[in-house]
């Protein structure tokens, strides 16, 4: 068939985009229509996702039977495969807080194979869209607030994921408010765009990866699906990207002739715009078929090239929760857990616990023995025997020493913990407070782009597509959940815990002063003033389906607590930039995080990048040494401590003739034991330093001194080293 003969043309050699040509000049009209959207049947489909559909099989688009197109097939992320039951590992806020892209890389690896065991072949979950606001409700599907971390972070998943499969980049841009995701207006400048807002993509972009995902939210006027200068001048024309770009789920664009020619090449995932007018498109002259071709080769010339590496990826089903992938799902809580305070309480600091000096912990709140992963909605993954704090605490003293309450009835909690050792509080944020938001509201304007009925044929194929994949049974613990499995979600309208975990804290302090208050979530949790009173606070996050093992880990001492954060936490919320979750127009500037804490003036409760160690680190002198890209930075660290640990160095640093904030530009993790020294290497590139021109239209590198510092967290004083660029 054409394909299988444009596949040996290339592993010869040949030009993948002059083989897809040829084949997109041997399609036939209904044939290149057919590419431009999902193969499923819009209202078939839509009852299909309605009642579990979106875990049971993947979406399929771009088969061309008759010439051997095998298509793609998604499945979504990021914290694992929502296809079947597979591995659960801590939501992507969490695994921002590891700071460790090796760490990430292997994770993607995972993720690629259990994405191949469940027939799919593309995977939704690199997602890097800034957390500008923490009261954003898919704030746990992003890595933090900073560019550099989070396009870091995001290749390295990237680079791990297309060892096996393709891997999906989205939401592509300025996608970071969820009530009003189908309708608001996003205003940005250029400069701000391109220094803050796209960075991090073009990081992803830079390391291959295969696809990009466009946003439901409009960017200066335009909806980003059919956003000409997003997807085709500055992705295509100024970045150079090879892949293809596939649209948000449903009413991810909005005009089906407009969107062709702003160069997206698939909207997904089913028979919808595209497929009831671009005909008639094409009749009125609003389109031609040049436009069209132009539009399937992207996606051709991408499956080309992905294809052997996809071939050679045969995973079995029994990968899925492999205890392999357990396992490295249980390294990566421990890795994201944040210790935020660690207070003396008699002769020294509450953590670690020493397990064998408890005879009765009390564990209080509504989270101690619930499963409790994170959204409830596109990233919803169904994994089995999920260790809750509870199993996690108990498989680590024994049942009889841990007294569980679900802290309902506060008397009983303060009762309790008055006649424990220890009280350990968790407290948090579920799916019903955070996440993709899937209510009615705000969507009714939407209607107008149904299409119309589902073709007879269309249909047919989608009964038997279903046929063919086995059967998944649906986890007892969202029986409460709606006929769609999904929960409702949506931006927080506090950043602060409920008045009733407040209140649990409250009394439990006030009787035990060994308390360790876990936070759950997916990202800032305002706790002052009350966290003055905890002698210990860890943020936990969702951590994953072996959370509740790595937190007992973590509690006894068996593993430093590794997470720093990935953001900043200021001690109030008026000191965030202004978020409205009901607007309908927003505008973005240069500054927000610890860039906006930095520029107003007000100092964080918790700074960007900090987190303690069981013990600590001291760095010593910075040393650059030039290379053809910038710098390499050697940082002196001493583990001060008698505990071994993982110091987290950053590199922070600034043109002095600018006017722009401080940026990072490198981290690095250092292990070292007791009392050891060590040389932290991190590469700086003279790129992460660059500027926007507003009259070239490009990023451009300016001449001039830098300063650069080493920092184990953004506020923390340092002495700078000036470099210069000529």
């Amino acid at each position: 068939m054409q394909f299988e003969a444009a596949l040996s043309q290339y592993a010869s050699g040949a030009d993948p985009r002059e083989l897809a040509a040829q084949i997109v000049a041997a399609m036939t009209e209904e044939e290149r229509l057919s590419c431009l959207d999902g193969d499923l049947p819009f209202w078939g489909g839509l009852e299909d996702i309605g009642s579990y559909g979106y875990h049971y099989r993947p979406f399929p688009a771009m088969s061309v039977p008759r010439l051997g197109i095998p298509g793609f097939s998604f499945s979504d992320g990021p914290r694992g495969v929502v296809v079947d039951h597979a591995t659960a590992f801590p939501v992507t806020m969490a695994r921002g807080a590891s700071w460790d892209p090796k760490l990430e890389e292997e994770i993607g690896e995972a993720i690629g194979k259990e994405i191949r065991a469940v027939g799919a072949n593309l995977y939704g979950g690199v997602c890097i869209n800034l957390l500008r606001h923490p009261a954003w409700g898919r704030a746990q599907e992003t890595y933090g607030e900073d560019p550099y971390h989070v396009g870091e972070m995001g290749a390295a998943l990237t680079r791990g994921v297309q060892r096996h499969a393709m891997a999906v980049v989205k939401h592509f841009a300025c996608n970071s408010m969820e009530n009003t995701r189908f309708k608001v207006d996003v205003t940005v400048d250029e400069q701000a765009l391109h220094e803050v807002f796209l960075p991090h993509f073009r990081r992803v972009v830079d390391e291959g990866v295969a696809v990009v995902m466009s946003a439901y939210n409009q960017v200066n006027g335009e909806w980003c699906g059919d956003h000409h200068e997003l997807l085709t001048t500055i992705l295509r024309e100024e970045w150079g990207f090879e892949g293809f770009v596939i649209s948000d789920w449903i009413f991810g664009m909005r005009d089906a002739a407009t969107s062709v020619k702003a160069g997206l090449n698939v909207e997904m995932p089913y028979e919808m715009m595209r497929h009831s007018n671009l005909r008639a498109a094409l009749e009125a002259k609003e389109l031609s078929w040049d436009d069209v071709d132009a539009c399937i080769l992207p996606t051709v010339s991408t499956l080309i090239r992905f294809h052997a590496l996809i071939a050679a990826s045969q995973a079995p089903r029994s990968v899925l929760m492999s205890p392999a992938h357990r396992e490295l799902a249980h390294r990566a809580a421990v890795a994201s857990t944040v210790l935020l305070r660690n207070e003396t309480v008699a002769d020294g600091p509450l953590l670690p616990l020493n397990a064998d000096a408890l005879h009765a912990l009390a564990l209080i709140g509504r989270f101690a023995d619930k499963v409790n992963l994170g959204d409830g909605g596109s990233s919803d993954v169904w994994a089995d025997d999920v260790v809750t704090p509870a199993l996690g605490l108990q498989a680590a003293l024994g049942v009889e020493r841990v007294k569980l309450l679900d802290g309902e009835d506060i008397d009983a909690a303060r009762q309790l913990a008055s006649s424990s050792d220890v009280a350990i509080l968790i407290v948090g944020y579920s799916c019903e407070d955070e996440g993709e938001f899937l209510g009615g509201e705000g969507m009714e304007h939407l209607a107008e782009l149904f299409p119309g009925d589902d073709d007879p044929a269309s249909v047919e194929r989608f009964a038997s597509f279903k046929a063919a994949f086995p059967f998944v049974a649906i986890p007892e613990r969202i029986a409460d959940r709606d006929s769609t499995g999904f929960s409702p979600g949506g931006d927080r309208s506090s950043l602060r815990l409920s008045a009733q975990d407040e209140a649990l804290i409250e009394a439990v302090v006030a009787v035990n002063p060994r308390t360790i208050v876990v936070m759950q979530g997916g990202s800032t949790v305002l706790s002052s003033p009350w966290d003055q009173g905890v002698p210990a606070l860890i943020h936990s996050w969702y951590s994953g389906m072996e959370g509740g093992h790595a937190l007992a880990q973590v509690l006894f001492g068996q593993a430093d607590p590794g997470g720093r954060l990935p953001f900043s936490v200021p001690s109030a919320a008026e000191h965030l930039p202004d978020f409205d979750p009901w607007a309908t127009e927003a505008s973005y500037g240069r500054y927000h995080g610890w860039w906006h804490l930095e520029h107003e003036g007000h100092e964080a409760a918790y700074p960007f990048g900090f987190g303690l160690s069981y013990t600590s680190f001291n760095l010593g002198a910075a040393v650059a040494t030039k290379t053809p890209e910038g710098w390499k930075i050697a940082v002196e660290v001493a583990n001060v401590g008698e505990r071994s640990g993982s110091a987290l160095v950053q590199i922070y640093g600034r043109r002095l003739a600018g006017d722009g904030p401080a940026r990072l530009v490198g981290f690095a993790r250092l292990a070292l034991d007791a009392r050891a020294h060590g040389i932290a290497e991190i590469s700086v590139q003279h790129s992460s330093f660059a500027e926007r021109d507003l009259e070239a239209h490009a990023m451009v590198l300016r001449s001039g001194d830098y300063e650069l510092w080493a920092a184990q967290h953004a506020e923390e004083l340092a002495i700078p080293i000036t470099l210069s660029i000529p």
